[in-house]
């Protein structure tokens, strides 16, 4: 009988079980006969429910977020009577309040009981502001809704992050977490497709500019997917409704086997112990440092529509230029995740990227050819293949408890998006239309990010080392003579034995 036969038969004992007695006992599912098919339907539920629900919410938490830019090729500054500064100043206000709103929520998301609600409220409460932003007629007005927009939108992405994390093992994380982002970086293709047909079609109608419907509509889909997302993303693995008993047993066993501990916080583990606990990690901050300068150096992403601007054609072609380059990128994001996963590499799956964007801006200031700076904006989208598992990394090098990952998640992506407010002045448009300097302060930021990827990448083989020290201090001479044994009759080497007896390591 082939594998894939023998998974078909496990497949339908599991299936024929449920049938009978409507759901197995708790801990049944742990049984050797049907675990593995089990466990493969339980990815595959999450996979058809939780992942589909988070990219859609991530295509329109960016789609909301950038609308600005693509409003501004309609009418936006001119109309509110924006200076450059001003403009610049509404792009980095809503970081002024998303960044500082990332801890306290993760720390919160850690501690409820039901994220199935926390974040679908946030949801729709950024996406009614977002269609409020159409409503405003100064600087004032739009600055206020762009403030009111980042606070709920902190909730999404490190929440995301951190709920992928208490349900798939770490190397299942990095091809789920790519898929999540690539919700950001194709949003940003139908963000501009979506861009392009309200503000050709739209104009005037109901005496109502453009831009204004932009909002208003983005808005409304927001709120509509917020609602839907009560009733399709999961709780905890311990308390998820629609999962049977031994289903959230499973799902709690198989991360309690992942890291050599169960997944939950012990009842001195505080969301405050947590935040500490993640402060006093070096790992963290430069973490955060790291995720700051590579977020400055893909700063481009709220100045995409203006930097295809510069090849110089329609609003209408403009936006429908800005995305392919994006769809490219979503595609080299999976296939760059899912071989993070298949090889549990990391340190090369983010910074190969940034090399990428690197290039991207050296032909950036190398030409002024329409050729060469669309080729280098498909370079530059590509590069946030690498920010798409750098939460990933988080995640793997500060695996437990969960209240300190939560904090580190939160913290390193919280500081991280000051570079994208700092970014908000680094595409000036005093510097268009080449935009060298903007490029030349990319450069260095991904130039400097790479360096910190380096230090974290040998404290992790560091810590590595000592794990295994300490394996071996710890085994007695029974089980170095059983480890022996086993050795002897695969005939293979102690050490190569050994390997395969080892417990926890961090992915670097």
């Amino acid at each position: 009988m082939s594998l894939d036969e023998k998974d078909q038969v496990s497949v339908q004992q599991v299936e024929r079980h449920e049938s009978n007695t409507g759901s197995f006992d708790d801990g049944e599912l742990l049984a050797l006969d049907v675990r593995a098919a089990a466990e493969r339907k339980l990815v595959r539920m999450l996979d058809w429910r939780l992942l589909p629900t988070i990219v859609l919410i991530f295509i329109m938490n960016y789609i909301d977020r950038t609308a600005v830019s693509a409003a501004r090729l309609k009418g936006l500054e001119q109309d509110l009577g924006l200076s450059d500064i001003q403009y610049s100043t509404v792009l980095a206000v809503l970081y002024a309040s998303y960044v500082p709103a990332q801890i306290p929520s993760n720390m919160i998301l850690n501690r409820i009981t039901r994220p199935s609600y926390y974040i679908p409220i946030c949801v729709m409460l950024w996406g009614l502001t977002s269609a409020m932003t159409g409503v405003t007629k100064n600087y004032a007005g739009i600055l206020a809704a762009r403030i009111f927009v980042g606070v709920p939108e902190a909730a999404f992405y490190p929440g995301a992050i951190y709920l992928l994390s208490r349900w798939y093992t770490r190397r299942e994380l990095a091809f789920r977490s790519a898929i999540l982002y690539g919700g950001l970086l194709i949003s940003n293709a139908f963000g501009s497709l979506m861009a392009a047909g309200i503000l050709a079609h739209m104009e005037g109608k109901m005496g109502i500019r453009a831009w204004r419907w932009l909002f208003y509509i983005e808005g409304a889909i927001t709120v509509t997917i917020g609602i839907i997302a009560i009733f399709a993303l999961p709780d905890f693995p311990h308390n998820t409704r629609w999962l049977t008993p031994a289903q959230r047993r499973l799902a709690q066993v198989r991360l309690a086997e992942d890291a050599g501990e169960a997944d939950e916080d012990v009842s001195t583990d505080s969301a405050m112990k947590g935040l500490i606990m993640a402060l006093k990690d070096p790992k963290v901050p430069i973490f955060a440092v790291m995720t700051c300068s590579q977020l400055l150096g893909l700063g481009f992403v709220n100045f995409f529509p203006t930097i295809a601007g510069t090849l110089g054609f329609s609003t209408t072609v403009t936006l429908l230029l800005a995305a392919p380059p994006w769809i490219v990128a979503t595609i080299v994001c999976c296939i760059s995740a899912w071989n993070a996963d298949r090889t549990g590499e990391r340190f090369f799956h983010i910074t190969v990227p940034w090399w990428g964007v690197i290039i991207g801006y050296i032909i950036g200031v190398s030409t002024f050819s329409v050729g060469g700076r669309y080729v280098s904006m498909f370079l530059m989208a590509c590069g946030y293949s690498g920010f798409a598992l750098t939460a990933v990394w988080v995640s793997n090098a500060v695996p437990r408890p969960p209240a300190k990952r939560a904090a580190a998640i939160a913290i390193v992506n919280g500081f991280g998006n000051l570079g994208n407010l700092i970014s908000s002045y680094v595409w000036k448009a005093e510097w268009g239309p080449d935009y060298h300097q903007s490029m030349f302060i990319g450069i260095a930021a991904l130039a400097f990010a790479t360096v910190l990827a380096v230090v974290i990448r040998f404290m992790l083989v560091k810590q590595n080392k000592r794990l295994e020290l300490e394996e071996l201090a710890n085994l007695n001479e029974a089980k170095r003579e059983r480890i022996a044994d086993a050795a002897r009759l695969e005939g293979i080497t102690f050490e190569e034995a050994l390997k395969r007896k080892k417990g926890f390591r961090y992915l670097y």
